[in-house]
């Protein structure tokens, strides 16, 4: 008996060690097969756009044209339109979120904050067509009878802001795809938000109260510093949201091949564009373009995720620098 112990003891560290490494092996497998699967989806996406961009060159990028009867066809008004809306969205989205997530996490009383962060969570599961619809037949009429006039009336003098917010109140256009956005958004951007605020120990929250701090300071200098790289994280989804969004966009921007200045104005988004024009597409030019709009869309939503990455690495390395 005491001469097999030794032996099944080694025995189980082998199989140990072996489901120890399978199990790195699995798990690296997994992390590996992201990157198949994301460099696929670019690669299919050029693959299928390239006739577009052998036929028009870096001019598909910068061309306003839209003709599908002459094929010509060019990728900047989509690509403005989802830039902008998806700005207005986060102007809108990201201080909501915060005040949302503050409010749950430092002032709200304990019996409240249940309902509240179910409501949170409610939003967010409600369909992107129900907020185009709502946006269409509720929110673009409010829009075109209340503030839209409001806007040409005192904003008509101003120096730039006449530019952005004078036009006709027609109700939709990239205002109003902007606002829905943003409240698309605000349901993710402030559960990560609450999530992580929660997350932060008690014991550094108390310490600066202790020293005199409100609960503002302490969420500006004790709760957002040590939460940062979340929090980024947290607006970065939103933004990946807000450019991706199709149908509720699609009921509300306009949909119209137009460059127009005015956030008024109607216009068009890369989702858009593709959602409304792909079973339409007659001829291998037309859906060429079509894919090469998704292929940018692509190259839109990882260059702002590596801009997000650079961002976090240089304040990491700007606090790692402070004395």
């Amino acid at each position: 008996m005491t001469d097999s112990l030794p032996s099944s003891e080694a025995k189980q560290a082998r199989a140990s060690e072996a489901a120890d490494r399978a199990f790195r092996w699995l798990t690296a497998a997994m992390a590996l097969a992201v990157l198949v699967i994301l460099g696929a989806t670019g690669f299919s996406m050029f693959w299928g756009g390239r006739l577009a961009f052998q036929t028009f060159g870096l001019h598909f990028i910068v061309s306003t044209d839209w003709d599908a009867v002459s094929h010509q066809f060019g990728a900047l008004i989509p690509i403005y339109g989802t830039l902008v809306t998806a700005a207005i969205s986060l102007i809108i989205g990201v201080p909501a979120s915060f005040g949302i997530a503050f409010t749950l996490t430092e002032t709200a009383p304990r019996w409240l904050r249940q309902p509240l962060s179910v409501a949170v969570e409610l939003l967010a599961s409600i369909p992107s067509i129900i907020y185009g619809m709502w946006g269409l037949f509720v929110f673009a009429p409010f829009m075109a009878a209340d503030i839209e006039p409001w806007l040409n009336d005192h904003l008509a003098n101003a120096p730039v802001l006449s530019t952005l917010f004078t036009g006709p109140p027609i109700g939709i256009g990239m205002l109003t795809a902007g606002i829905i956005l943003g409240i698309m958004i605000i349901p993710f951007i402030s559960s990560v938000m609450w999530t992580v605020f929660n997350a932060v120990p008690p014991q550094l929250k108390e310490s600066a109260i202790a020293l005199g701090a409100t609960r503002s300071e302490v969420m500006m200098k004790v709760t957002l510093p040590y939460t940062r790289n979340a929090v980024v994280g947290a607006i970065f989804l939103g933004l990946g949201r807000a450019l991706g969004e199709t149908m509720a966009v699609t009921f509300v921007l306009g949909n119209a091949h137009e460059f127009a200045k005015s956030l008024l104005m109607p216009g068009n988004s890369i989702a858009a564009v593709i959602a409304n024009e792909f079973t339409e597409a007659d001829s291998p030019i037309y859906t060429s373009s079509l894919i090469a709009l998704g292929f940018l869309l692509f190259v839109v939503t990882f260059i702002v995720l590596a801009i997000a990455r650079l961002f976090l690495y240089r304040l990491g390395r700007i606090e790692g620098a402070r004395p």
